[in-house]
C-alpha cells in the first residue's frame, strides 16, 4: 500500500498560483531519511521553478515495495520520478524497455563511475542518479555500552561472540537486535558478509553468475547464514525480534536497551532526524570475519531515482534529476540528513562534524583493499526470497544450509528470467 505525502514543495508551489503548473508525482520508500531528503530536494527545486509541484508517494521498503514498483512499471501505472535500488535488482527492471535514459543530463557524466555502473545497461545509457552517499553495511553498536564494559570493537566473528557474551551475562541489554517486522533487516548478517567471503573466495562472483558456485555448496559463502542462525541459537536476540520494526531497532542501538544492530549506514540519518541528541552514543564496524588480518568493510552503492517511459513530463522530470545529480543537489540531502559515506557527486564533500558511525566507517574507504561491493554490485543476480528465508534462519525456523539450498534455488528462477548463460 503506498500513501501520498503533501510536500513542502507542493505547499510552495501552491502558494505561487501558477496557472501553467507541472505535477511531478514521486515514488520514494518509507525511510525517515528518504522522506526528508526528498521533502528537502522537491521544496528547493520548486523555489527555483515555481511553476512545478510535486505529489509524493510513500510505499513500503523490501519486498512488498519491490513488487509495487514492479507491478507499477508493468502495467504503465508508475509516478512520473520514482526511487529504487540500483545493482541487481535495477537490472531486474529491464531498464532499456521500461525506464528513460538520462546520459544527455549535464550532471550525470561527471558522477561516481562505480555509481554508474549499477544503474547502466550494457550499451552504457545510464537510467538513474544517486539519492545519496555510499554506505556501509556492517554492526552499528552503542558506544556507551562498550566503553561501561570495556569492550574493544571486534575484527573477527569469535570476538564479536565473545562481546555478546559478555553483554548477556553483565547486563539486561540485547547484545544482537533483529527486526522482522520489516523483513529486509533480517539480511544484513548474509549479505554484509560478502567482503569475507571475497575476501576467502576472491573469484566468486563471476563464478557464481556464471553458475558455477553456490551459497550451500561454498563454505565461505554459506557463513553468513550460519552466523544468523548462530545469534539466534545462542539466544542473544532481543525479546520482541519478530514483532520489532526499523525504527525500533535504530531506538533501541541509539538508546542503548540493544547493543549491536546489523544494518546500512543510511540508517544514521533517520537516527538523527529522530533522536539527534543520541547520534554520537552510535558507532559502527565492519562484519567481522575470520581473519583479523583480512578486516574490512561491505560497501553499498545508494538507491537511485529514474523516470518510467509512460510518464507525461519527461523533460521537467529530467530538469528535476539534472538537479538532484547537482552539487546543490547533494549538499541538499548532506544538510537534512548529515553525511552517511562519501558523496557520489564530485565537488560535495562531507562535513567536517560527521557523526560517530560515519567517523568509524571511513577509515575503511581511505585504506586500499579494505573495501569491497556488495555481492548484487558485482552480479546482475539477487533472489527476491532472501528476506524471507533470513527471517526463517533467524528465527529458529529453518538451518542455514536449508536456507542457502532454497535461496540458490530462488537465484536459478532469477538468472534464468534475465537469461543470463549457463543457467
Amino acid at each position: 500500500m503506498t500513501k501520498t505525502l503533501t510536500t513542502t514543495a507542493m505547499a510552495l508551489a501552491l502558494t505561487a498560483g501558477a496557472a501553467s503548473a507541472e505535477e511531478l508525482s514521486l515514488l520514494i520508500d518509507n525511510g525517515p531519511s528518504t522522506i526528508a531528503a526528498f521533502e528537502a530536494l522537491t521544496a528547493a527545486y520548486t523555489e527555483m521553478h515555481p511553476d512545478v509541484t510535486f505529489s509524493i508517494e510513500i510505499r513500503p521498503a523490501g519486498g512488498e515495495g519491490d513488487n509495487i514498483v514492479k507491478s507499477r512499471l508493468a502495467t504503465g501505472e508508475m509516478t512520473d520520478l520514482f526511487m529504487y535500488n540500483s545493482g541487481s535488482l535495477f537490472q531486474a527492471l529491464r531498464p532499456e524497455r521500461t525506464l528513460v535514459p538520462l546520459n544527455d543530463l549535464e550532471n550525470v557524466a561527471p558522477l561516481n563511475d562505480s555509481f554508474k555502473r549499477t544503474v547502466q545497461d550494457a550499451q552504457g545509457r545510464v537510467y538513474g542518479v544517486p539519492a545519496e552517499g555510499a554506505m556501509g553495511g556492517g554492526i552499528l553498536y552503542h558506544v556507551p555500552t562498550y566503553q561501561e564494559l570495556g569492550l574493544e570493537v571486534p575484527r573477527t566473528w569469535d570476538a564479536f561472540m565473545a562481546n555478546n557474551a559478555v553483554i548477556a551475562e553483565k547486563t539486561d541489554k540485547a547484545p544482537v537486535i533483529q527486526t522482522y517486522r520489516n523483513t529486509w533487516t533480517s539480511q544484513l548478517f548474509v549479505l554484509a558478509d560478502y567482503y569475507n567471503v571475497q575476501s576467502e573466495e576472491p573469484g566468486f562472483a563471476e563464478a557464481y553468475t556464471a553458475n558455477a558456485v553456490k551459497f550451500a555448496d561454498t563454505p565461505a559463502a554459506l557463513k553468513g547464514f550460519e552466523r544468523l542462525q548462530a545469534v539466534h541459537e545462542a539466544g542473544y536476540l532481543n525479546a520482541d525480534y519478530g514483532a520489532a520494526s526499523f525504527d525500533d531497532g535504530l531506538h533501541m542501538v541509539a538508546n542503548g536497551t540493544g547493543v549491536h544492530y546489523p544494518m546500512l549506514t543510511f540508517s544514521i540519518g533517520a537516527i538523527r532526524q529522530n533522536s539527534p541528541e543520541l547520534i554520537d552514543d552510535v558507532g559502527f564496524f565492519a562484519q567481522p570475519g575470520d581473519d583479523a588480518e583480512k578486516n574490512g568493510l561491505t560497501i553499498w552503492l545508494p538507491s537511485a531515482v529514474y523516470i518510467p517511459k509512460s510518464s507525461e513530463h519527461i523533460d521537467i522530470a529530467k530538469d528535476f534529476l539534472d538537479f538532484v545529480a547537482s552539487v546543490e543537489g547533494c549538499e541538499t540531502i548532506v544538510e537534512v540528513n548529515g553525511a552517511i559515506g562519501p558523496q557520489l557527486v564530485p565537488g560535495c564533500e562531507l562535513p567536517d562534524d560527521v557523526p560517530t558511525a560515519i567517523a568509524d566507517m571511513l577509515p575503511y574507504f581511505e585504506q586500499d583493499g579494505r573495501t569491497a561491493p556488495a555481492l548484487e554490485f558485482l552480479s546482475p543476480i539477487k533472489g527476491p526470497a532472501l528476506e524471507q528465508l533470513t527471517v526463517e534462519v533467524g528465527s529458529g525456523i529453518r538451518d542455514a544450509k536449508s536456507a542457502a539450498e532454497r535461496y540458490d534455488r530462488d537465484v536459478a528462477k532469477q538468472a534464468r528470467q534475465l537469461g543470463l548463460p549457463n543457467w
